[in-house]
């Protein structure tokens, strides 16, 4: 079991300096907006994480005005207490441990926390282009397959060289290729790795996301799910081949992984095109549920969850349902942000389950 018993804030966004104990294995987190909820989940995320979720710097995660900031949490982890510490010094050097054993590589902790975070933005997963899907795709292997995370940081590192150098072909007037023809080589082998990963993983758990869809939505629907891909009808050593002229003319990679995408249709008609607001809400759920119940399998125990403001314009039936199957079908800590306390207190009173209530206030 996964359980985080308490975290302490400093200098972190809203926080100069505040503890949170919990005691619940459901925490609702109620307020006002600016009261701090979303913060108070995104210190929760930094402790999986090693980062933020809805920021890309950490320097947007320090509180206005001040320098560095320090999170700390004391989870219990298969029985056993463990202390994690996420500190972003003045100098701007961040730095993670967990048992007072710095990382030296922020990666080595992704997936010992695993979590699932539903918040508002996460719509774009639905509306978005590829690169959100492409983003959830990643983020969930990463958690599951350490080689995963690997060879998709090799892969990102070597796509950025790759851009880099056909950006100079055209800056510099450079006319030796013989640097693409290295990077083509060492590209292809993690890129590989990367895409059979992708396509063996979506197998599996693209039918589990229907499953979970039509039980949100309480009726069945032609919901249909492909994986993209270019490297389904040519090798990639072929690919980057056939893409180079197009790719120096752009002075960008067209081809790859880095191109992949989920393709959702209701029907014959894209889903996004079509679907109405509560069908894509029920959608986002079913992925993120998806998510969390393939964590479950491979870790042997439940993820954290994180529901950040999801209920807002979400009708009756579709928050009923999706309250069933995050508090009374999971058996992992549930942390829910709401605006609207007396409406978070009867849908868990419906549920008969012990919860704790957090109230921020101005």
């Amino acid at each position: 079991m996964l359980q985080l018993i308490e975290i302490s804030l400093t200098r972190f966004k809203n926080y100069l300096s505040r503890r949170f104990e919990f005691s619940e294995r459901i925490v609702c987190i109620c307020g006002n907006n600016g009261t701090g909820k979303t913060s108070l989940l995104d210190a929760v995320y930094y402790l999986c994480f090693t980062k933020s979720y809805f920021t890309r710097s950490d320097s947007y995660s320090i509180q206005q005005g001040q320098n560095g900031f320090r999170v700390e949490g004391n989870f219990l982890l298969n029985n056993k207490e463990e202390e994690a510490v996420c500190i972003l010094r003045e100098t701007g050097k961040k730095e993670f441990s967990v048992n007072a054993l710095i990382y030296e590589k922020f990666s080595q902790h992704i997936g010992h926390y695993p979590c699932v975070i539903i918040a508002p933005d996460d719509a774009l997963l639905i509306t978005g282009g590829s690169e959100e899907r492409r983003k959830f795709l990643d983020a969930l292997l990463s958690q599951l397959d350490a080689d995963y995370l690997k060879h998709l940081i090799i892969c990102n590192k070597l796509l950025q060289q790759r851009n880099a150098f056909l950006r100079s072909l055209a800056e510099n007037a450079v006319t030796d290729l013989s640097l693409l023809d290295v990077l083509d080589r060492q590209i292809a082998k993690p890129g590989i790795f990367i895409f059979e990963k992708r396509k063996a993983f979506l197998e599996s758990f693209l039918p589990l996301v229907k499953k979970l869809y039509d039980e949100i939505a309480s009726q069945p629907e032609e919901l249909i799910f492909s994986y993209d891909s270019e490297l389904l009808k040519a090798s990639y050593p072929d690919l980057l081949k056939a893409s180079r002229q197009k790719d120096c003319r752009a002075q960008r990679s067209t081809s790859g992984i880095h191109k992949d995408d989920i393709e959702i249709f209701l029907g014959n008609m894209p889903f996004r095109n079509i679907a109405s607001q509560g069908q894509r809400k029920s959608l986002l759920f079913a992925l993120k549920l998806a998510e969390m119940e393939i964590l479950k399998r491979e870790k042997g125990f439940s993820p954290l969850l994180l529901l950040d403001d999801v209920f807002e314009k979400l009708d009756e039936n579709r928050m009923t349902n999706l309250l069933q199957k995050v508090c009374k079908e999971n058996d992992g800590q549930v942390f829910i942000t709401d605006t609207n306390r007396e409406r978070l207190e009867q849908h868990l009173s419906y549920l008969s389950l012990p919860y704790q209530l957090i109230e921020l206030i101005n």
